[in-house]
C-alpha cells in the first residue's frame, strides 16, 4: 500500500477578495432601510396601538431574515459584478 502526500489546492490567482467591512455596512443598509421603510407601513394599520418594542420586534422578525438570506446576497452579487467590469 502506497501512501501518496496529501495535495493542497492553491485559490485561483485572480480570486477576488471580499468588500471592506465599509461597503459591506452600505451594502446591509442598503437592504435594511428600505426593507424596514416598508414594513412600518405595512403593520402600521394594524400596530399603531402596540409598544414600540413589541412593534420593533415583529419588524424584525421579518425584515432580518429577509436580508440576510434574499436581498444582501443578491446586492453583493451586483456590487461583484460592478467590481468585476470595473476591472477590465
Amino acid at each position: 500500500m502506497s501512501q501518496s502526500a496529501p495535495t493542497e489546492i492553491a485559490p485561483p490567482v485572480d480570486a477576488p477578495r471580499p468588500p471592506s467591512v465599509h461597503v459591506r455596512a452600505i451594502i446591509t443598509w442598503l437592504a435594511i432601510f428600505p426593507l424596514v421603510t416598508l414594513g412600518l407601513f405595512a403593520i402600521a394599520p394594524f400596530a399603531e396601538g402596540w409598544n414600540p418594542v413589541l412593534r420593533a420586534f415583529a419588524l424584525t422578525i421579518v425584515v432580518v431574515p429577509v436580508a440576510v438570506y434574499l436581498v444582501v446576497p443578491q446586492l453583493m452579487r451586483a456590487y461583484g459584478a460592478l467590481v468585476r467590469r470595473a476591472r477590465r
